[in-house]
């Protein structure tokens, strides 16, 4: 699945619109859930704001496309919003469950190479890919995750190590198909001398 991004309309052109006004209320969620979490130690007040990020996440994406308010900064503002969230839960969540290193770190290097291939991509092509099977599969197990280890403070050591392995085996395989995709793509670009 992809968007190709050559179409000025006006509406891509836009900033101010309501799908964008909700990624930055989410960015703006990422320094209270910290707050929340590792200085007033209050995990449900922190699980409620990461669910209600969720929320908007899921609402701006609704809204963007029933009412046609995509727009190129949203193509680029929402992604960055959901990542910093899922870093900055995943960061706090490292104090009380140190194996939570394994998916943070993979995740930053799955997004470092993904931004870099993905701009390289854009640049040839001018084409925007979506999100694949592989990459939902592994936010949704990421966030589910997050909210067990949130709100079930005293959950076994054994169901935490589970759920975080599962975690990052599904980010690692998402990484690996989405390299792939991404290089077989910059390859071909490369063959027809783009």
């Amino acid at each position: 699945m992809h968007y190709e991004s050559g179409n000025t309309t006006s509406s891509q052109k836009k900033i101010i619109t309501i799908p964008n006004i909700l990624s930055f209320f989410r960015l703006c969620l990422i320094p209270v859930i910290i707050w929340l979490y590792t200085v007033e130690k209050n995990d449900a007040a922190a699980g409620a704001v990461l669910i209600l990020s969720g929320a908007t996440d899921v609402a701006d994406g609704f809204i963007a496309r029933h009412f046609h308010m995509i727009s190129d900064l949203g193509k680029v503002l929402d992604p960055i919003a959901d990542k910093l969230t899922q870093a900055a839960m995943l960061f706090s969540l490292c104090t009380r469950f140190p194996l939570m290193v394994f998916p943070l770190a993979l995740m930053v290097l799955k997004e470092a190479f993904m931004g870099i291939t993905g701009l390289l991509i854009i640049r040839r092509t001018g084409s925007v890919f979506g999100a694949d099977w592989h990459g939902k599969a592994a936010t949704v197990l990421l966030y589910a995750a997050m909210i067990l280890h949130v709100f079930w403070y005293q959950i076994p050591k054994t169901v935490s190590d589970v759920l975080i392995g599962a975690c990052a085996v599904m980010i690692l395989i998402s990484f690996v198909l989405y390299a792939r995709h991404n290089v077989r793509m910059l390859k071909e670009q490369k063959k027809d001398g783009r």
